[in-house]
């Protein structure tokens, strides 16, 4: 039985364009204190995983897939302790991922915030900030929206 919510985008359309007009300020933030397309989207994804929103994982998947991000990389994200294929600065990225998705346990402690603040500049750790809060509010409206992700259509394997 499927069961209709509340569809904020579609009920207040002038708050999520405000939204969508902030991701897009994020984006060029990002961009413009050097963090590429591939780190921003493993803190994307990263963000949804935690959040359990897989409308935005999979959209933000299909970004790091054209951003060049290998399906073993992407396979690894939930796992990234355990994983060696993640460059200090990814690894800081993730970890700065989970201070923001979990905020209201810890805030951002001082270990994180110093050990992240190692590796990352001040503009790269602002920039990752701002994308955090970003994904963190669209997975807000599209968890308690309950966005459908249908299944793909299969690929005829040749």
């Amino acid at each position: 039985m499927s069961e209709t919510r509340v569809h904020l985008s579609k009920t207040e359309p002038a708050a999520y364009q405000a939204l969508d007009a902030f991701a897009r300020t994020v984006g060029t933030i990002c961009a413009d204190n050097g963090i590429d397309d591939r780190l921003k989207e493993i803190v994307m994804i990263h963000c949804s995983q935690l959040n359990g929103c897989s409308f935005c994982a999979r959209l933000h998947v299909d970004r790091a897939l054209a951003a060049g991000l290998d399906t073993d990389t992407l396979m690894q994200i939930a796992t990234w302790r355990e994983s060696g294929v993640f460059s200090d600065r990814e690894r800081a990225a993730l970890e700065l991922a989970e201070a923001f998705t979990f905020i209201s346990e810890d805030g951002i402690s001082d270990e994180v915030y110093n050990r992240v603040g190692s590796v990352l500049t001040e503009k790269e750790y602002a920039a990752l900030s701002w994308a955090c809060v970003s994904i963190n509010a669209f997975n807000r409206i599209v968890i308690a929206g309950r966005y459908p992700v249908p299944p793909r259509e299969r690929q005829a394997q040749a």
